[in-house]
């Protein structure tokens, strides 16, 4: 029988080198700990959720929520731990995945875990930007998170990246100032309402289309019969 190392019993600490087997095992053992995250190998702790984080995380919450309440081919997960490979093992705020049945590359494996990248990983950079434009950024792109969206509260900015080929590249609002998902249909987003801290606005952009979406969806079922 196998017996656990005694790196296992270890506490995680910021700063530390490790595989994503051993991070999870440390990781498991440390209920206290409300987030923590492998990035290139190296161990961040969660620092206290200051409302500059909260706030917003809300507003990106309740959007992709109501997003997935009207299109059941695909699942919203906040704060889940991702398994993406051997180095990043990590906890977006946010994400959005198209289900294995319908295309979706990811899967939630024995453990419970999401293992695999979904299409869409959304993250509230309060105190964190640094690590959420290089980082984190290079480890989804690597491992093919087709959309990358990072807020930063701090400069009031949003960048939404698109993977094209082997890298990601920033998608620019429309005329009308908002961002539209290549993966989602219908999912958009009202940059300067999401910025102003406008939550009906923001939700009411995604109600509007919601006729339209739904009848793209059926004509594309149609087509295939």
């Amino acid at each position: 029988m196998d017996r656990p190392s005694l790196t296992a019993k270890m506490p995680l600490e910021s700063g530390e080198f490790m595989h994503s087997r051993e991070f999870l095992r440390r990781y498991e053992r440390m209920p206290q700990v409300k987030k923590a995250e492998l990035i290139e190998g190296i161990v961040y702790m969660g620092s206290p959720v200051s409302t500059n984080h909260a706030i917003p995380d809300g507003i990106i919450h309740g959007w992709l929520a109501l997003y997935a309440a009207h299109n059941p081919s695909v699942q919203f997960m906040p704060n889940a731990t991702v398994i993406l490979d051997a180095e990043n093992t990590v906890q977006p705020d946010a994400l959005l995945r198209r289900l294995p049945e319908h295309g979706g590359r990811s899967r939630v494996n024995e453990d419970g875990y999401l293992a695999g990248p979904p299409e869409l990983i959304v993250e509230v950079a309060a105190s964190s930007a640094s690590i959420d434009l290089r980082d984190k950024r290079r480890a989804y792109c690597r491992n093919g998170v087709r959309e990358y969206l990072v807020w930063l509260v701090a400069e009031a900015r949003l960048e939404w990246f698109c993977l094209e080929e082997d890298d990601y590249c920033p998608q620019l609002p429309d005329a009308q100032g908002v961002l539209h998902s290549r993966v989602f249909p219908g999912l958009q987003l009202p940059v300067a309402p999401l910025l102003a801290g406008d939550t009906a606005k923001v939700l009411a952009t995604l109600t509007q289309n919601e006729v339209r979406v739904g009848k793209q969806s059926e004509n594309s079922v149609n087509s295939k019969d």
